[in-house]
């Protein structure tokens, strides 16, 4: 029985999963590598991206999006999984995490003067949330955006920033009435060439190497009121809508890259010999890969059914965190298919070695595992 079963995609979206091959085939893996090593991709690959239809896939059509359903974002999501080009899954952090709060929440004149750039990727747009002393904890933060004349003096520091090297405008979460706890948070739209706007240097992880990361820094930037995203002291409620989609994105990636990594270490224990028959003869090979390929199944038909729910409009935060946490949990799976490369397995050369570095973060970010139980508990 295939693990993939699902009957959610129509032939219209096979074709655009066909288009998102072709150019991770040709613009992406050849060089990606290189990018690993360089920490970032170039610039240009953002605009090419753009030429492709591969940004904004959900965007509506008047602001140059393609005007597509979540199926579109959930297939460039699992095509970089699956050929673990991470350099590029700043794509669906542009296009389907920031994208959507301009879409949701912008006023008409900001749809029009930012979205179509973005869905050419003449502009690269990030999200920032976390800080060095706040990560799952939103309420924690401490960036602030005080009043000024026509607009707002944003101070703070923002790290783990996901496309924060090559961002052109960053959708910056601070607090405008820091009494108010989580009710007193805003989203601001801040244009990185602003004055007192600067990068920190590109940070060092141990897994996704070619994905630009860095920290973000506002020493009294100053933002117009026609930057300000939504009404004010609403974030934390855009935020909590914004972040059922963002850890179905996350539970995608997940079982994503558990199949493929099963796929690789089957032909694997196929073709390689111990004890004079192949691997996947030894009953406990066997037996391990029967396992994962139980749980590989499991954790689609629980993405899926979440993706379908999502689709109808009913998938709350609670669904969202158990796909995230079951699905980010599931690759702990990866650790023991990598075990039976042997040696090769530790070799960066080999898939199986940099898929088990790229995929741990998952379980980190979008919200912590931890904190997935504590939403999922609330409901009990």
């Amino acid at each position: 029985m295939p693990i993939r079963g699902s009957s959610l995609y129509t032939a219209e979206h096979e074709g655009f999963r066909d288009t998102v091959r072709r150019f991770l085939e040709r613009e992406v893996l050849p060089d990606h590598a290189q990018w690993e090593q360089q920490g970032l991709v170039p610039r240009e690959i953002w605009r090419r991206a753009g030429q492709a239809g591969l940004l904004l896939p959900m965007a509506p059509v008047a602001y140059g999006g393609s005007g597509g359903d979540f199926l579109f974002t959930a297939i460039v999501v699992e095509e970089i999984a699956r050929v673990m080009a991470t350099g590029v899954a700043g794509f669906t952090t542009h296009s389907d995490i920031v994208a959507p709060y301009l879409v949701e929440f912008g006023t008409e004149a900001q749809k029009q003067r930012w979205l179509p750039d973005m869905a050419s990727g003449d502009i690269v747009a990030s999200i920032a949330m976390t800080e060095p002393s706040a990560g799952s904890d939103l309420k924690a933060i401490r960036t602030t955006a005080t009043r000024a004349s026509g607009g707002y003096r944003l101070k703070g520091q923002k790290t783990f920033i996901t496309n924060g090297w090559h961002a052109d405008w960053v959708l910056v979460v601070a607090k405008t009435d820091p009494a108010a706890g989580a009710k007193g948070m805003s989203l601001l739209w801040v244009d990185t060439r602003s004055p007192g706007f600067s990068r920190g240097k590109l940070l060092d992880k141990i897994g996704q190497r070619a994905q630009d990361t860095a920290e973000l820094f506002f020493d009294d930037v100053i933002v117009p009121d026609d930057c300000l995203i939504g009404e004010e002291n609403k974030a934390f409620v855009y935020l909590m809508h914004g972040l059922v989609q963002e850890r179905l994105m996350i539970a995608l990636r997940c079982a994503t890259s558990l199949e493929a990594s099963l796929d690789w270490t089957i032909a694997y224990t196929k073709e390689r010999q111990a004890f004079g028959r192949p691997l996947i003869q030894n009953q406990q090979t066997r037996f391990r890969l029967a396992e994962i390929k139980t749980l590989a199944f499991a954790t689609r038909a629980l993405v899926d059914r979440c993706v379908a729910d999502h689709l109808d409009g009913q998938l709350g935060p609670d669904g969202a965190a158990m796909a995230k946490l079951w699905a980010s949990d599931a690759t702990r799976a990866i650790d023991d298919l990598l075990q039976m490369f042997g040696g090769y397995g530790y070799m960066r050369e080999y898939p199986i070695a940099r898929m088990l570095t790229d995929i741990r973060g998952n379980r980190i970010y979008g919200g912590s595992s931890e904190v997935m139980k504590e939403i999922i508990g609330r409901t009990l």
